[in-house]
């Protein structure tokens, strides 16, 4: 097997899919891959650009230098320079030792910037200095340090309109986006759902992988998935939690795709793949935790057992609010009305991991 065939695996195993939007990323990855240019990346939450950055960092020359990532809107902006630029020991307060920041650590390799359009205004114009000098000053120090990073940026905001707004430096976009890439949604690739279905069910137990008939897997081609990728994974988690090693169908798809609707009588099971298309709207269409409890009737002789099915509830509640948010805990929490504290040691229970933006 030549390295070109090497190569080619290592894309595909990385990005996942067969669908024309897919391979047409790929294609543009190696076409990047063999510059040293500035990447922006463009595209929805959830899309996964922080993997096509690893890709793109894979496939070109600094392949065996490193790479990190940084997320610039989960920092706080008093300690973003400090990040990524470093600091002397007594520089501030709290700055107890010399930090070495992501530029200098990333050294000769890639540095990945996250969400630049969250990226406080005042530290826009001491980045778009390092990027055009190549060099850097640690804070609380004078002296200058060069510095060989390429940077591949990212974004799911429109910086066209904050550019406008006066919100981001027109000239930092430029000098970011050398080359702009597209991630698509899942949305514009619902091909690639059943291989990434197997992807994320690889490293699971067989007695937790969770199997689709045609109409459940119909109804996740139809689904909007406006988590895009990262919903996909919690869908395929949350689906292993609840039902593992079974095959599923239409009717218990609709309610994995939006937990609430398990709070709400049920719908009938549609007949066709219009009623099919149309059930999953009717589901999409409620609002979070606005449905009805929904009460499970014992059967004759049987009791149920209402801690479990409470804590089911509470999971499915928890995985939708990861969801919406983004998987930004302290949101989730918001919209689950808990202390953020309260969710941690919740998701500890449940052994829910939080996601990665």
């Amino acid at each position: 097997m030549t390295v070109g065939q090497n190569n080619n695996m290592a894309l595909e195993a990385l990005i996942i899919g067969t669908s024309p939007a897919t391979c047409r990323l790929r294609e543009m990855i190696r076409r990047v891959a063999r510059s040293n240019a500035s990447v922006m990346l463009c595209g929805p939450s959830g899309s996964g650009k922080e993997l096509v950055a690893r890709a793109i960092h894979d496939e070109g020359a600094r392949a065996s230098q490193a790479f990190s990532a940084i997320n610039c809107g989960a920092i706080p902006g008093e300690l973003i320079e400090s990040e990524l630029f470093g600091h002397e020991k007594g520089s501030f307060t709290g700055a107890h030792a010399r930090r070495i920041g992501h530029f200098e650590a990333t050294e000769g390799g890639t540095l990945f910037l996250d969400e630049i359009g969250d990226m406080r205004f005042d530290m826009q114009v001491k980045l778009l200095r390092v990027l055009e000098d190549r060099t850097i000053v640690r804070v609380g120090s004078s002296e200058v340090k060069a510095v060989d990073v390429r940077v591949i940026s990212a974004t799911h905001q429109d910086l066209g309109a904050a550019i406008a707004d006066g919100k981001f430096r027109e000239d930092l976009f430029f000098r970011l986006g050398v080359v702009v890439l597209q991630v698509p949604s899942l949305a514009n690739r619902v091909e690639d759902i059943p291989a990434l279905i197997r992807h994320f069910q690889r490293q699971m137990p067989a007695d937790a992988k969770c199997r689709f008939d045609d109409a459940a897997m119909a109804l996740l081609m139809q689904h909007g998935w406006p988590g895009n990728v990262r919903e996909l994974r919690n869908f395929v988690e949350r689906a292993s939690v609840l039902h593992g090693g079974e095959t599923l169908g239409l009717d218990d798809v609709a309610m994995l795709l939006n937990p609430t609707a398990a709070l709400a009588p049920r719908h009938a099971v549609p007949s066709s793949p219009v009623a099919a298309q149309a059930s999953a709207e009717d589901f999409a269409a409620q609002p979070f935790a606005s449905a009805p409890p929904h009460a499970k009737t014992p059967a004759p002789g049987r009791p149920i057992d209402l801690k479990r099915e409470i804590e089911t509830i509470e999971l499915e509640q928890i995985h939708v609010a990861l969801d919406l948010a983004d998987g930004i805990i302290s949101e989730a929490a918001r919209l689950l009305t808990l202390k953020r504290t309260t969710l941690i040691e919740k998701m500890r229970k449940y052994g829910v991991h939080q996601q990665a933006a």
